[in-house]
C-alpha cells in the first residue's frame, strides 16, 4: 500500500489507504503503526469501502505536532473525517490510543469499533485495581523523564509485545515501530500521550470540547472487542464495560487473543468487525 498524506487538524498526516467507497478510517495505537491494520483493510476494500489507515499524531511518518491530548486525537479524527471526504456512511476502527479517537467521535461515524481499551468512564472503576497498576507499569515511567532512557534499552519492545499478546510473533511489527519511533522526537511524541493522561505535562487548553467527548464517553453504539488474553489491560476489566456503553452496543471477548487481537486472531476480529459495519 502506498503511503499518501493529508492535512488535517494543523498537522501532515501520512497513510495508508486502500479500496474505493465510503471511508473506513482504521487508527493504530502504542507501540503500533498503521501497518497494524494490514489483515483488516484487504477485507473492508473487499466490502466496498475506502480503508484508511493514518499513522497519528507524532508516528513517522506522520509530522510531530506538540500537544497529545485525548482531545486532540479526537480533534484529528474529526478532521481526518472530513478532508478524507468521509460522509454518512463513514465507519471507524480503533484500536489501544485509537480507541480514545474513536470514544470522541462515534457519533459522526455510521458505525464504530473500539479494541483493547475502554472508555474513561469505565477505566475510572477498574484503573486502580493492584492487579492491573502492576500491567500498567509502563504509563508511570513513560509521564517522567525516564521514559526515553527506558524505552531505548535493548529487548525493551519486544518485551512489552511478548507480556501484552503472549505466544504472538511480533517481528514484523517491530520492525514497523522501529521505523516509525526510531528518531528521538517520534519517541517522545509516542511518549507525550502518556504525560498528556497523566498530568506530567500541561494541558494546551486547544481542546476542551473533544477532551470532554472523549471523557463523556461514545455517543453513538459501538462494537467493543478485548483479548481474553490480554496482558496490557487484563480481561476481567471488561465485566460491568456494558453499563458505559451506549444501548445497542456489543461487547465481544476474543479466545486466545491478547493485547493486538486484530493481528493475533484476524479471520475472528475482521468477521466481527463486518458483520457489525454491515
Amino acid at each position: 500500500m502506498e503511503i499518501r498524506t493529508v492535512h488535517a487538524n494543523g498537522v501532515e498526516f501520512a497513510y495508508l489507504s486502500l479500496g474505493d467507497g465510503p471511508l473506513a478510517l482504521c487508527l493504530h495505537g502504542f507501540p503500533d503503526t498503521a501497518h497494524t491494520w494490514r489483515h483488516l483493510m484487504p477485507e473492508l476494500a473487499g466490502r466496498g469501502y475506502r480503508a484508511v489507515a493514518p499513522f497519528m499524531r507524532g508516528y513517522a511518518p506522520t509530522e510531530v505536532p506538540d500537544c497529545f491530548e485525548l482531545g486532540a486525537l479526537a480533534a484529528d479524527v474529526a478532521a481526518l473525517h472530513e478532508e478524507l471526504g468521509g460522509d454518512a456512511d463513514a465507519v471507524v476502527i480503533g484500536h489501544d490510543w485509537g480507541a480514545f479517537g474513536v470514544y470522541g467521535t462515534a457519533g459522526r461515524f455510521r458505525r464504530a469499533v473500539a479494541m483493547s481499551v475502554m472508555p474513561m468512564a469505565h477505566q475510572a472503576r477498574v484503573f486502580l485495581r493492584y492487579e492491573q497498576l502492576k500491567r500498567s507499569f509502563y504509563s508511570f515511567v513513560f509521564a517522567t523523564g525516564l521514559g526515553e532512557l527506558a524505552a531505548t534499552q535493548p529487548g525493551f519492545w519486544e518485551s512489552l509485545w511478548a507480556d501484552w499478546s503472549p505466544g504472538y510473533d511480533a517481528r514484523a511489527d517491530l520492525e514497523f515501530v522501529r521505523r516509525s519511533l526510531g528518531e528521538p522526537a517520534n519517541l517522545s511524541a509516542a511518549l507525550g500521550y502518556y504525560r498528556a493522561l497523566l498530568g506530567t505535562a500541561p494541558p494546551s487548553g486547544r481542546y476542551a470540547a473533544e477532551q470532554a467527548a472523549v471523557q463523556a464517553g461514545p455517543a453513538g453504539e459501538i462494537l467493543y472487542l478485548h483479548g481474553a488474553q490480554d496482558g496490557c489491560m487484563g480481561a476481567e476489566l471488561v465485566e460491568g464495560l456494558d453499563q458505559a456503553l451506549p444501548a445497542g452496543s456489543r461487547i465481544e471477548l476474543v479466545a486466545q487473543a491478547g493485547h493486538f487481537l486484530h493481528l493475533e486472531r484476524p479471520a475472528e476480529v475482521n468477521r466481527l468487525v463486518l458483520d457489525w459495519i454491515s
